[in-house]
């Protein structure tokens, strides 16, 4: 007769509880799932075994990382054979785990077969609510402390990271400045609409968004401003022909007069859209200079705003980093890529990767091939921006070289080095880097070590 046995993980510790009557619960799953909700029905199902605690909050922790990466903790390991039928036995039992991943590990280490499915989860269900009723001199009170210690000592180890390396700053940051160009544009074109009532020839002299937006605020109305506040104009438009051109423009324009009130909103709005200008381009910086902590190489390929897409779209740089290079190619063009496939049409060669420079580098036959060869070295470079622990530019310029050297054959037919030779070559010179990086740290964290010693020394003197 096949016995059943169930292993219940728990934040206080391990049980073992055998299960009565296998057989027959086994054929209604119906009438388990009525069962496991009334305890005194419930007892009468389950016994049990064994119970092991956990000897403190650190011990409880090593288990639970190992059950949760699917390892057998050497505590579960021993607990597991001191209480387990003998091996002899063990043939004709079924033990029924919570997790597929434990389950494989246990069957390999005991030649146990284990079970996850059918009765087994309902039965776990019902250990999860009365398991203070079941084990003796376990409260509800010490279950809930055991859970939410336990509960934040986990979840603190699993979101545990470097903040200099975090990627969610660079998504937030790639998202706000696809915003903010969006509503420069917009609040561009209507403070364009709103003064070309004053002074419509200003628009076609002055092109740029921004140098409009600061002329319109230090003009303010044309009738005041004078030939004497020539320099300040020139100093904003940087150029002495359209200069001249605005003051000539002043004699003869058709635009209306307008009220003070009108003119003192309209130099307000410009204020705001020099400040958004201001504001977007210190953003940009910041993209530059997380990109260069998070994805060195990355960034140096392809540039900052491009990785920056693609690491956004992907979810995250480890997302990204497990993507294969056929997946890099075509990633953000992905309505066109299931209209392909619908229509049985031809499938986009590229996404995110064609505002990168190399592809606009590229000849029109070419660009299918480029984009290929460089979603290849993306994939590359965000593995190693993903996985190395001391961030780099060195693969990233050689990555970089790879592709100018691949356009260069695709031009010219010249033969470009070997992935194998130029990889070499980047690994030696990135563990000269990283030697150096770390010698530098090492003499730093010296230097700090240092300066505590003499603050803390220097009050001791004063009190003698």
């Amino acid at each position: 007769m096949t016995k059943l046995y169930i292993l219940f993980e728990h934040a206080s510790g391990y049980a073992l509880f055998q299960i009565r009557e296998f057989e027959e619960i086994g054929m209604n799953i119906p009438q388990v799932e009525a069962t496991v909700i009334d305890l005194s029905k419930f007892a009468t199902v389950v016994k049990l075994i064994a119970f092991y605690p956990f000897q403190s909050g650190i011990n409880a922790l090593d288990n639970i990382n190992a059950i949760s990466e699917g390892v057998v903790h050497d505590d579960l390991r021993t607990f597991l054979d001191t209480n387990l039928p003998k091996e002899k036995k063990r043939a004709k039992m079924i033990l029924g785990v919570a997790d597929t991943r434990i389950g494989s590990t246990i069957n390999e280490l005991f030649s146990i077969t284990c079970q996850h499915t059918g009765v087994v989860p309902e039965l776990l269900r019902g250990l999860r609510l009365h398991f203070p009723n079941l084990i003796k001199g376990l409260t509800d009170q010490n279950q809930s402390k055991a859970q939410l210690g336990l509960g934040h000592a986990y979840s603190r180890a699993k979101v545990k990271f470097n903040v200099n390396r975090v990627d969610n700053m660079i998504i937030q940051s790639i998202a706000l400045l696809d915003q903010l160009d969006k509503d420069i544009n917009t609040f561009s074109m209507r403070i364009r609409e709103w003064y070309g009532y004053h002074f419509p020839e200003l628009i076609r002299i002055v092109s740029d968004n921004y140098t409009y937006a600061r002329v319109v605020y230090l003009m303010k109305n044309r009738k005041d401003f004078t030939t004497d506040r020539e320099d300040e104009l020139e100093a904003i438009i940087m150029d002495s022909g359209k200069t001249a051109a605005v003051f000539e423009a002043m004699k003869t324009t058709i635009g209306m007069d307008i009220s003070p009130i009108d003119l003192i909103n309209i130099e307000s709005f410009a204020n705001r859209v020099i400040h958004l200008f201001e504001y977007r381009k210190s953003l940009q910086e910041y993209l530059k200079s997380k990109m260069g902590q998070v994805a060195p190489n990355l960034a140096m390929l392809i540039g900052e705003q491009v990785g920056a897409r693609l690491i956004a779209h992907a979810g995250s740089l480890t997302n990204l980093a497990k993507y294969p290079a056929s997946t890099i190619q075509i990633l953000g063009a992905e309505k066109a890529l299931f209209r392909a496939l619908k229509t049985k049409g031809n499938t986009p060669k590229y996404g995110l990767i064609y505002h990168s420079s190399h592809i606009g580098k590229a000849n029109t036959q070419n660009k299918g091939r480029i984009s290929r060869y460089l979603a290849n070295k993306c994939a590359i470079a965000s593995r190693i921006d993903c996985f190395s622990e001391i961030p780099t530019t060195i693969f990233g310029d050689h990555l970089k070289q790879q592709v100018s050297d691949r356009l260069k054959f695709y031009d010219s037919g010249e033969l470009p080095a070997k992935n194998v030779d130029v990889m070499k070559i980047a690994l030696d010179e990135a563990n000269i880097e990283r030697e150096q990086i770390l010698l530098k740290e090492k003499k730093r964290k010296k230097k700090e070590k240092k300066r505590r010693k003499a603050e803390a020394a220097a009050p001791a003197e004063e009190i003698e």
